[in-house]
């Protein structure tokens, strides 16, 4: 995409008269917001960019009713800090990959939405989807639509907003989201156990995430100067009073399965947005970066086939769940990443990578037919001129 033009439309109405254009005249168009995400899944192959990025502004916020609508282009930091400032916040823990993807400027909302990106929260929160109220959006012929509401509980029509979340701008183009939210913890601490290896780190987490403490993150971290041995940390939130009552059992318990410390509540938030925008992967400037979902149990057997590659894995998320992966930008090392999670039953995702590999790749699983077929016909019905983020996720689709 480098050297396309760009078109950032002031509106709604623009943007759709863009697109309808673009239809119109069988021009593919990369769609994206600030564009903090290019680097991740296949690169677009098209001649101009349609970017969100003067979409923005909160158009609703009601904080007693736990809803916030605002443009596709709003910066994610400008609406985190509306919230902040009535104390909420997003549920789904959305990361911020800046340094990750090298970019300059902030994810927007929209770009997260579509990306379906969620945080250490996800496994007690849910993920991003899950809390997308109603969307606005324009289709690939130009034409405006909505799905979802501006309330809690809402029948109106078909559910595309789960349709559209994760869809990576090829089924249509966000330009307003509604999300539910919820009041931000008072308090957050931590419970850090040195575990000899990741097998003991799972169970570890495991553990913890069984008990009745309310854990809300539950993460792998590398040994200090490497090794085998690694950090389990698990986050317990809400309240001070029971945040100190709940972090002090989970400790006790926790404390038979190694050495165990507690991490109070400043160096406990600084430490979960590291988890959450992946830096202690410590990937290089040129490494590829892959996300393999498995159940929590296979993530070390993952992880331990990665490392056989000659690849490093140092961060373990979800409980074990999530297996962040770096190394050599190469078909070789992609191919071992692929091999080791299709032998656990997980799915792999390419996550960042330089564009001659994203092209020459999957850089999803393959889908079963059946639904294969079913995402072609939402696409033809959506999009049938296939401008929307061609490629992006399928070569061809």
């Amino acid at each position: 995409m480098s050297g396309a033009s760009v078109a950032a439309p002031a509106s709604e109405e623009e943007l759709a008269e863009a697109v309808a254009a673009a239809a119109r005249g069988g021009q593919p168009l990369a769609v994206e917001g600030n564009g903090t995400k290019r680097g991740m899944l296949r690169p677009v192959q098209a001649a101009r960019t349609l970017s969100t990025r003067n979409l923005t502004g909160i158009t609703l916020y009601k904080p007693q009713e736990l809803i916030l609508s605002a443009r596709a282009g709003t910066p994610l930091p400008e609406i985190e800090a509306a919230l902040a400032e009535r104390g909420q916040h997003l549920i789904a823990e959305p990361p911020d990959f800046r340094a990750l993807f090298g970019a300059s400027e902030p994810a927007t909302l929209g770009g997260t939405v579509a990306a379906n990106l969620s945080g250490p929260r996800r496994i007690s929160g849910g993920a991003t989807r899950d809390h997308v109220m109603g969307i606005r959006a324009v289709t690939g012929t130009g034409e405006v639509f909505r799905s979802g509401g501006r309330v809690l509980k809402n029948v109106t029509g078909l559910d595309l907003c789960k349709l559209l979340t994760g869809s990576h701008g090829t089924l249509g183009v966000l330009t307003e989201i509604t999300l539910k939210v919820l009041p931000a913890p008072e308090a957050s601490a931590t419970v850090a156990v040195r575990v000899p290896d990741l097998a003991a780190g799972v169970r570890a987490l495991s553990a913890g995430l069984g008990t009745p403490y309310g854990v809300s993150g539950a993460a792998l971290l590398p040994e200090e100067g490497g090794g085998d041995g690694a950090l389990a940390v698990l986050r317990v939130e809400e309240f001070a009073e029971s945040v100190a009552y709940r972090a002090g059992r989970l400790r006790e318990e926790l404390a038979r399965l190694g050495d165990a410390r507690l991490i109070e509540d400043a160096e406990s938030r600084a430490l979960w947005r590291r988890v959450r925008d992946a830096e202690p992967l410590g990937a290089e400037p040129g490494d590829a970066v892959w996300r393999v979902s498995v159940r929590p149990t296979a993530g070390p057997a993952v992880a331990r086939a990665a490392r056989a590659a000659g690849l490093r894995c140092v961060l373990l998320d979800w409980g074990g769940g999530l297996v962040w992966v770096s190394g050599p930008a190469t078909a070789g090392a992609h191919a071992a990443v692929v091999a080791a999670a299709a032998a656990e039953g997980g799915a792999f995702v390419l996550f960042r990578a330089p564009d001659s590999l994203r092209a020459a790749v999957a850089v999803l699983p393959d889908e079963p037919p059946p639904l294969a077929a079913i995402g072609r016909r939402v696409k033809a019905a959506l999009d049938p001129a296939g401008v929307l983020n061609p490629g992006r996720m399928r070569a061809g689709a």
